[in-house]
């Protein structure tokens, strides 16, 4: 993809941090988006936003719960119905699901993997068949983490594991989509100012029960992200740079650097040097 002139964006999550800063980004180099996302509140203060930035023709919303396999499938048909299918998916909807993991229940898992990796998934299957069938090519960007790539502590397991599993799953993915066109990159960011901290209100009332999270998630509701922290259309920057170059990886912070090395090194450690003889 050389340009982004007349391509059709489809954002999940994209009322809010980084998802919005994408949305920006593409909106000023001549994408229409449209962004995904569970929150009425947040779509209702993005497109205010994007108004005020002068780019209100460039940008359409409508609310969708990721994990909603049928709602999903049904706005992809509108997406071709409407705008033709669309040229660039970006798969951010997330939550930062945080808690002491041995206490974990079922409504933890199911929440932080059910948004995390099931959103994506979802997300794939419903667009990727029909971004094939226009036969204009495209790029897909799944959005990871850096929690993907180090070890982190168990109280982040449940996140973390999530996003490694959609790093992992987008490098697999790259041959086959390459072979249709498709480029796809995997955004990998640290700490960033956004609303991921707010997964108490996102959480559905059947995933409240059984949880042993929530009084993390309601502490977690009254901390504000950092000033020191990365803005979101800086991201938004990078992102669109890395659409462009068809970059695999796009890794915003060097900070993990050490740890990320680290733990590669102790995995190739572990490999033995000569193959196993039967």
């Amino acid at each position: 993809m050389r340009s982004f002139h007349d391509k059709r964006a489809f954002v999940t999550g994209g009322a809010s941090g980084i998802g919005l800063g994408i949305v920006k980004a593409l909106a000023k180099r001549g994408a229409f988006i449209v962004i995904a996302d569970l929150r009425p509140d947040h779509i209702d203060r993005a497109l205010v936003e994007i108004r005020e930035a002068g780019f209100a023709s460039s940008v359409a919303a409508l609310t969708l719960d990721v994990t909603d396999r049928a709602g999903f499938a049904a706005v992809a048909e509108r997406m071709d119905i409407e705008l033709g299918g669309i040229d660039i998916l970006v798969n951010n909807a997330g939550v930062g699901i945080e808690g002491p993991l041995l206490e974990a229940g079922y409504a933890d898992w199911d929440y932080g993997f059910g948004v995390n990796l099931g959103g994506v998934v979802n997300s794939l299957q419903s667009f990727l068949p029909r971004m094939i069938a226009h036969g204009r090519g495209g790029h897909v960007v799944n959005v990871s983490s850096l929690a993907a790539a180090v070890r982190m502590p168990a109280n982040f397991a449940i996140y973390a594991a999530g996003k490694a599993a959609v790093l992992n799953l987008s490098e697999n993915m790259r041959e086959e989509l390459a072979g249709k066109g498709i480029g796809i990159s995997v955004l990998c960011p640290p700490f960033v100012r956004s609303n991921i901290h707010q997964a108490a209100l996102n959480r559905p009332a059947h995933l409240r029960e059984g949880s042993e999270f929530q009084q993390r998630e309601g502490a977690l509701l009254e901390s504000l992200p950092g000033d020191d922290l990365m803005d979101a259309e800086t991201v938004g920057e990078i992102v669109s740079e890395g659409i462009l170059a068809n970059r695999l990886y796009i890794v915003t912070h060097g900070e993990f650097r050490d740890k990320m090395r680290g733990r590669n090194e102790a995995l190739m450690d572990a490999v033995p040097e000569a193959a196993f003889q039967y």
